[in-house]
């Protein structure tokens, strides 16, 4: 079932950058690098609703219901303004040494979570990718979807975090200039914009 062509599918599109890895990399660019691993933990964690909806079947019903999925775009829209917004607002220059404390990760992994549940456009990604996967002597599909999920999302995980860990070697170059610092900031919250318009009018 974990085939060489579903890993090496799933490879691909964990690495194509999206609003997730971008906003990984920010984190781990501008709050040092535990802040980008809980950046890439909290995106992770945002796959698991779109997942058990497919695997439950609930997708296809959202998928069915123009309100439903016209609504959480909306939302999901609204909400990479609105981080795009307070990035722009807060632009400012970076430290090296900035405490992280659980607060502030919670937060960081919060807004990850957030960014991925409320893409509606997650759970018909499932729906339509993980069944190419499953046998069809399969006498179920819940527990098939399951497995190949939880692997999508371990993978997911990996390549986020190594996707961080990279970035985090730019982060002594921001911090040496005020002025890259915040023009960098400034680009990603440009980012967020476009990603935010994008699923507007997708």
């Amino acid at each position: 079932m974990i085939s060489i062509e579903f890993i090496v599918t799933s490879l691909v599109v964990v690495l194509i950058p999206g609003t997730g890895v971008i906003y990984t990399v920010a984190t781990s660019i501008f709050k040092g690098r535990l802040a980008g691993v809980m950046a890439a933990f909290g995106c992770t964690m945002g796959i698991v609703p779109a997942l058990l909806a497919s695997a439950l079947g609930l997708a296809a019903l959202f998928h069915a219901s123009a309100l439903a999925f016209l609504i959480l775009k909306y939302v999901g829209s609204v909400y990479l303004l609105y981080l795009a917004w307070q990035m722009w607002r807060s632009a400012s220059p970076i430290t090296v040494g900035e405490a992280q404390t659980s607060l502030s990760l919670t937060g960081i992994a919060t807004k990850g979570f957030l960014i991925n549940i409320l893409n509606p456009k997650l759970s018909i990604f499932f729906l339509a990718f993980l069944p190419q996967f499953i046998p069809v002597t399969a006498d179920s599909t819940l527990k098939p979807m399951l497995l190949l999920g939880g692997v999508f999302m371990l993978m997911t995980f990996a390549v986020f975090v190594v996707y961080g860990f990279l970035s985090g070697y730019f982060r002594q170059f921001v911090v040496n200039s005020e002025k890259t610092s915040i023009r960098m900031q400034q680009v990603f919250a440009t980012c967020f914009a476009g990603m935010g318009l994008k699923l507007a009018v997708s």
